[in-house]
């Protein structure tokens, strides 16, 4: 009787040690992110010419102010009024809405984020956020679909299923038959496209480099995946700029990493799936 509680005992220390072991892995894979906290999160608005003429030589101010203010930097010039922190010496990420960590995603090799509402996007490797900018989604009358999709095939430079005359720089296709992707090109500050993913272009590369293609078994089906992408939330065409609401109250587009979890858990396993199968693969 004592041996075979000793063997009990021992199977279970060994499950133990193997959970804890799997766990470190897991949590190796996560990339350590230095950042740079600024001391305060807190915005007023400013003639654009103005500051332009202050401050637009800072290149990190610059990229900070572009994000905020959903726009590229022709369209930054455009605007009579921006939305400016008093604080720009922090990371990007501070003055963009999503969590610096999602414990739901803690599995993920890596995922890609869009939110309708505050024109945002990010990106997760494990949980923790990597990539962070702004976006301009599709307009009323062509909304963006939301939901789970997979990036499928990208190019330099492809040409508009809308409008010949677009030329879509950096593109990298989520919906085939659609039509719909995430590519460079022109950030006015509103949702104004015809359901693609607007970006930077310093975003649309990065993107294009950070996921990966689909596998394709022949011509009609599709062997594994690519990265994941997930669109969510809803815009409202009517009210004024979500993020001028910035300046009363700082935290007002902030999402929570509750809120981020509900969203995912409906596709958590099926991102998972796609992903064991590609490892499978390797």
């Amino acid at each position: 009787m004592k041996n075979s509680v000793k063997i009990i005992a021992l199977v279970f220390s060994c499950l133990f040690l193997s959970c804890n072991d799997k766990k470190e892995i897991k949590n190796n894979n996560k990339p350590i992110i230095e950042r740079n906290e600024p001391k305060e999160v807190a915005y007023t608005f400013q003639k654009s010419n103005d500051w332009l003429q202050n401050e637009g030589t800072n290149s990190k101010a610059l990229d900070i102010v572009l994000a905020i203010n959903r726009v590229d930097e022709t369209n930054l010039k455009k605007l009579d009024s921006i939305l400016v922190p008093t604080d720009v010496s922090g990371d990007v990420a501070f003055y963009m809405p999503f969590p610096l960590e999602v414990v739901t995603l803690d599995e993920v090799k890596k995922v890609i984020l869009f939110s309708y509402a505050t024109q945002a996007f990010a990106t997760y490797e494990y949980g923790i956020l990597t990539y962070v900018g702004p976006t301009s989604m599709g307009k009323e009358k062509d909304k963006t679909p939301t939901g789970l999709f997979f990036t499928n095939w990208k190019a330099e430079e492809t040409t508009s299923t809308f409008n010949d005359e677009w030329i879509l720089k950096w593109n990298f296709n989520i919906e085939n038959k659609l039509g719909v992707g995430f590519h460079e090109y022109e950030l006015p500050g509103y949702p104004a496209s015809h359901s693609c993913l607007r970006l930077l272009e310093k975003d649309a590369k990065m993107l294009y480099e950070f996921a990966d293609q689909w596998v394709l078994q022949n011509e009609h089906e599709v062997k594994l995946k690519g990265t994941p992408v997930i669109v969510f939330g809803s815009y409202d065409f009517e009210g004024p700029k979500p993020w001028n609401a910035l300046k009363e109250r700082p935290e007002a587009l902030s999402i929570s990493e509750g809120e981020l979890e509900k969203i995912i858990s409906p596709y958590l396993q099926a991102i998972l799936k796609e992903q064991a199968k590609k490892n499978n693969k390797n």
